[in-house]
């Protein structure tokens, strides 16, 4: 590396890794890198075996990305620390995904008849509670909760605002808790 700052002696190191495979400048890069990613990682909330594991998969993913670097659009610390934030991110949202449930084998034991009465009940007053809502408010809590949308998409679909649609979910459910009590 012949030039005189440190972010051209990157820039340098990473093209050669880019257009040639080199070893050497890959090296250079994964000692300057890796402690810094895995100090970033460790200060963003991981801990230290986990920022080491994803430090490593940041500095894998420098090498066989490579080619996809170009130095007009980011210094090479930008690049890295791009690719270093992303994968902290993949790395939380699986990690707070919860796990699906073991299935059961064999033949699943019957519920309790004193539950499954209650239950019927309770939905017999929500449905009870849910019809006795205003129109626009039945519509929107239909929309939020039974389809699963969420507001941004309700106010796109119905054209109103979305602080409009806001007001009307919170109305409804506060409805809702004094009918359910």
């Amino acid at each position: 590396m012949t030039t005189s700052s440190p972010e051209a002696d990157w820039t340098e190191a990473l093209l050669r890794v880019r257009d040639h495979r080199d070893r050497a400048a890959f090296a250079v890069l994964f000692r300057h890198f890796a402690p810094r990613v895995k100090a970033f990682l460790i200060k963003s909330g991981s801990d230290a075996a986990l920022a080491e594991e994803c430090a490593q998969d940041v500095m894998t993913t420098l090498w066989n990305k490579a080619h996809l670097y170009d130095p007009a659009r980011a210094s090479v610390a930008t690049w890295v620390f791009t690719i270093a934030r992303n994968r902290r991110i993949d790395i939380l949202r699986r990690t707070r995904r919860p796990e699906p449930e073991d299935l059961p084998w064999g033949p699943e034991h019957e519920p309790d008849q004193a539950d499954a009465l209650a239950l019927q009940q309770d939905s017999a007053r929500l449905a009870a509670a849910l019809r006795n809502l205003p129109d626009k408010q039945r519509a929107l809590i239909e929309q939020a909760y039974f389809a699963d949308r969420s507001h941004s998409e309700i106010a796109a679909a119905t054209g109103l605002p979305l602080g409009t649609i806001k007001s009307r979910i919170r109305l409804a459910l506060d409805r809702l808790r004094h009918d359910l009590t």
